[in-house]
């Protein structure tokens, strides 16, 4: 993917035509925004992924309920504080209840209204506050509402997470916007961490879920932050045909295109999820290069990813490359170690049959750096895989150890 082949919008989940956004405070959270809604003005194609967690949100199955009801959704109701996980029968009634309201408010059906919550799992939502600040919203909505919106989706984020681009499908200028939360708990199992994502293109529903699928798989789906999957995990998007390009219904040259702006979307949001990780100081690509198949690349990226001793080790600037190998020999993946070669951005700290001759002043350099490049050629085949983490450091337990209070 290229920049070239597409330009960086403002706007966020509300740049695409015929979208708008709004965040509120409700008194769900104390102080910050916690309600938000994204709506379409036209009922929009939508589609899904979710958690792969038996231990589910009741929004995660309601979802799923309405996008098998129907193709098409008109809203997106969010609220963080509260992730109304494990909350048992009057948690779903809660979700349901949430879903009438906000049809009330907006005046559609209300099986084109989609839900979601992320925050503290167990509790039950106050529905009172909780319907008073969906009105509120709705009020509010309007196009430039999309900083709003992002603010109101946020738990323990430090910054808010919304990019948007524009292109051209033979000649009709389509846009594409995102907005995401997450900076715990993110270890995501979809087929962690909440995003929404707004297109104008018009494209057949079947296609779009295959997009969505597929780019997931290429950015979500290879971030870490602490290992854990959420009980809330999901990623929904709408596309509502505004940009009146000719409707894309099977994949084809237009269709990838699309696609390719598609994932950049995503995967500048996943970006931004993993440096805005809990306690985070430093940003880590990881790419595990020479790998026998795809499927042992992605997984020996990812064990090196998820490595508590990995993480630590960058956090504390120390070019432990013994724990690197050490995840890729766990990983299960087929492979020699004495072929294998480890790279700290262009910096060679392990060579073939185990050769340490590097400097550890240019690799402490290195790694003093906010972003850090670490490739693994295992030299036992073509393929690879790019999976981004960043550190454990001392706050990472700070903010969990009080979590809730």
């Amino acid at each position: 993917m290229k920049n070239s082949k597409f330009k960086i919008v403002e706007g966020g989940i509300s740049a695409p035509r015929g979208f708008l956004a709004a965040g509120v405070h409700a008194g769900i959270k104390k102080k910050k925004k916690d309600i938000t809604l994204i709506v379409s003005e036209t009922p929009a194609i939508a589609a899904g992924v979710f958690t792969q967690s038996l231990t589910r949100a009741a929004c995660v199955d309601v979802d799923q309920q309405q996008l098998k009801q129907s193709s098409y959704a008109s809203a997106i109701l969010i609220n963080s504080g509260n992730a109304n996980a494990c909350t048992g029968a009057r948690g779903y009634k809660n979700t349901l209840q949430t879903i009438e309201t906000t049809a009330i408010a907006l005046g559609i059906p209300k099986k084109h209204v989609l839900v979601s919550s992320t925050g503290v799992i167990g509790q039950f939502l106050p529905m009172d506050k909780m319907t008073l600040g969906i009105f509120d919203a709705a009020k509010q909505l309007r196009k430039d509402g999309n900083n709003d919106a992002a603010e109101g989706m946020c738990t323990t984020d430090t910054f808010i997470k919304e990019t948007a681009v524009e292109f051209e499908l033979n000649g009709t200028p389509v846009r594409i916007g995102g907005t995401a939360k997450g900076s715990g708990m993110i270890a995501p199992n979809m087929a962690t961490m909440l995003a929404f994502i707004t297109t104008d293109a018009a494209i057949a529903r079947p296609l779009l879920q295959k997009a969505l699928k597929r780019a997931t798989d290429m950015s979500f789906n290879r971030i870490t932050v602490d290992g854990d999957t959420s009980t809330n995990d999901m990623v929904l998007v709408l596309a509502n045909g505004k940009a009146n390009n000719v409707p894309m219904k099977e994949e084809s040259s237009v269709f990838q295109k699309f696609y390719s702006a598609f994932e950049h979307v995503l995967i500048a949001l996943s970006k931004m999820i993993v440096k805005d990780g809990e306690g985070a100081t430093k940003f880590v690509e990881i790419t595990v290069q020479g790998a026998r198949t795809h499927a042992d690349a992605e997984q020996a990226a990812r064990t090196i990813a998820n490595s508590n001793l990995v993480k630590t080790a960058i956090h504390g600037e120390d070019a432990n490359w013994g724990r690197i190998l050490a995840a890729v020999g766990r990983s299960g993946i087929r492979f020699n170690p004495e072929k294998a070669e480890i790279y700290f951005d262009r910096l060679r700290i392990l060579g073939k049959n185990y050769d340490i001759s590097f400097s550890e002043a240019l690799a402490k350099k290195i790694l003093a750096k906010k972003e850090i490049t670490i490739v693994v050629d295992l030299h036992s085949g073509t393929s690879s895989a790019t999976f981004w983490t960043c550190d454990l450091s001392k706050e990472y337990v700070h903010i969990n150890a009080s979590y809730r209070s």
